[in-house]
């Protein structure tokens, strides 16, 4: 597995990590805790360092599957993990009052089993507490040596310039795929001049850019793409001509159309880590043999002239969670 360093952090990482959410929180039954375990250690095996989680996945749950199944290998590996949410919970709403950065700090220290958290992101910009609070408690917490890198997730340009002059950003997470290029209008320019790295969430177009899901297929009662509206069987259907061209190049790669998406990303820049998820070994397999797969410039040219002709149909959040994100 090649290395990337997340922006001018310092902070090194394997070109593609693990997001963890989704084996127990979102995307259906979670997995049964033994198999969570092997499948995060199984990463590592793979050559992956680094390890998304947040406390908001369960709430708490993922935390401590990720600090117990990363304990053998802690000094080997980075973990993210997230504050923002009112006792955990995204439902509640936004609480990053530095009383609750705190405390998500301590706890999380305690399930993740560790005396540091690598990457602490703000999980959703609070509108109730000004960016240079949070930023000047992650400082704090940074100086304290409980907390190495400050990132945000989902934020806004205005927000990470507010948090970067007070506490340099290490990186932000948020959305971004071959079907949600939005972070290339302002946030990815932003980055590059300000030395921030920047850590794609959903690189897989939550599943669909695999071409696994069709206008057919049905999700869990408790998955979150029920209430998607990118999700909805005519815009899955009406989508399916961006899987037909990933998997057009796929065949001339000797790939899967998951590696060239995730590929796509790599080839953006340097300083791009994407974290996709799974909940298989296979997969697991798969995503990380994106590493390998290298594509030219006329392949990246061929993708970016079919992507103008393409428009993709449908939101990525419904209106009540979209209102959190930009901010």
């Amino acid at each position: 597995m090649k290395h990337r360093q997340l922006g001018q952090s310092g902070l090194q990482v394997s070109a593609i990590g693990f997001g963890a959410m989704g084996i127990n929180f979102a995307y259906g039954p979670a997995l049964e805790k033994d198999s969570a375990i092997s499948l995060l250690r199984a990463a590592f095996d793979h050559g992956v360092t680094f390890f998304d989680t947040a406390e908001a996945y369960g709430p708490f749950t993922n935390e401590e599957i990720v600090g117990e199944a990363l304990t053998p290998i802690r000094d080997k590996v980075v973990i993210a993990t997230k504050f923002g949410f009112k006792n955990g919970d995204p439902g509640a709403g936004m609480d990053s009052h530095p009383e609750r950065i705190r405390a998500v700090a301590e706890a999380a220290l305690k399930r993740l089993k560790t005396d540091r958290i690598d990457l602490f992101y703000q999980h959703r910009v609070d509108p109730n507490v000004p960016m240079e609070e949070v930023a000047g408690t992650v400082k704090d917490l940074i100086r304290e040596g409980k907390v190495k890198h400050f990132g945000l997730s989902e934020a806004g340009v205005q927000s990470i310039r507010r948090a970067h002059a007070v506490q340099a950003v290490a990186a932000i997470q948020s959305e971004y795929s071959l079907w949600w290029r939005a972070p290339e209008a302002d946030v990815l320019p932003l980055c590059e001049e300000l030395g921030i790295g920047f850590v794609p969430f959903s690189p897989l177009g939550k599943g669909f850019l695999t071409g696994k899901i069709d206008d057919k297929t049905t999700f869990a009662k408790d998955d979150f793409r029920n209430i998607v509206p990118r999700f909805t069987p005519e815009n899955r259907k009406s989508n399916e001509v961006l899987v037909d061209l990933i998997g057009s190049i796929a065949a001339t790669k000797q790939a899967t159309r998951a590696q060239i998406a995730i590929a796509w990303l790599l080839a953006q820049k340097p300083w791009i880590v994407p974290i996709p998820g799974t909940t298989k070994l296979a997969r697991l397999t798969e995503n990380v043999g994106a590493a390998d797969v290298e594509l030219t410039v006329g392949d990246l040219r061929r993708i970016g002239d079919a992507l103008g002709r393409i428009t993709v149909q449908g939101e990525r959040y419904p209106a009540s969670l979209a209102a959190r994100v930009g901010r």
